[in-house]
This record gives structure tokens, C-alpha cells and sequence, in this order.
């Protein structure tokens, strides 16, 4: 393997393991539940879902698994934060 690329493969082990170096701003899953499939999306700091229960509640287990996956690199849902208090 070329040194070069040796060297970029090293750097993104590390940047992978610094989340807090990066920040997403739009960020759009389809989500595939039990039940049906779902679209999610993170856009201008709110998160979206197509299921019923985000329309009520604004948050839902989709859209709190995709936060932990991506822990550091979106805010913390503002009810999750009421919920853990």
C-alpha cells in the first residue's frame, strides 16, 4: 500500500474515535422498524420522523437510537433531557 494512504487510513481511525470533531448539520435514514419502515431526519438542528408517535410527542425510538449512534455529534433532544432529569 502506498505510505501516503497508509497515513490517511491511520488519521481516520483517529477522527473516527474523536467525535467531537465533527458536527452534522442535515442528515436524512430511512429507518426499518418492526412494524414498517420510517424516514428520519436531522435538519437545521430538529429531528423528524414519518411515524405516528414523533407527531405527538416529538421524539421516538428512532430518532432516539439514531442520537446515541451519533452521541457528540447532534444536540441532546430537548424532551429526552426532561425525561432523564
Amino acid at each position: 500500500m502506498h505510505s501516503s494512504l497508509i497515513g490517511k487510513v491511520e488519521k481516520a481511525r483517529v477522527y473516527a474515535n474523536e467525535r467531537h470533531r465533527m458536527k452534522i448539520d442535515n442528515l436524512r435514514v430511512q429507518f426499518h422498524g418492526e412494524n414498517s419502515d420510517h424516514d428520519v431526519s436531522f435538519v437545521d438542528g430538529e429531528w423528524a420522523c414519518s411515524c405516528d408517535f414523533f407527531n405527538d410527542w416529538n421524539v421516538c425510538s428512532h430518532t432516539m437510537a439514531l442520537e446515541r449512534i451519533l452521541e457528540g455529534m447532534v444536540p441532546r433532544q430537548q424532551v429526552r433531557e426532561e425525561l432523564a432529569v
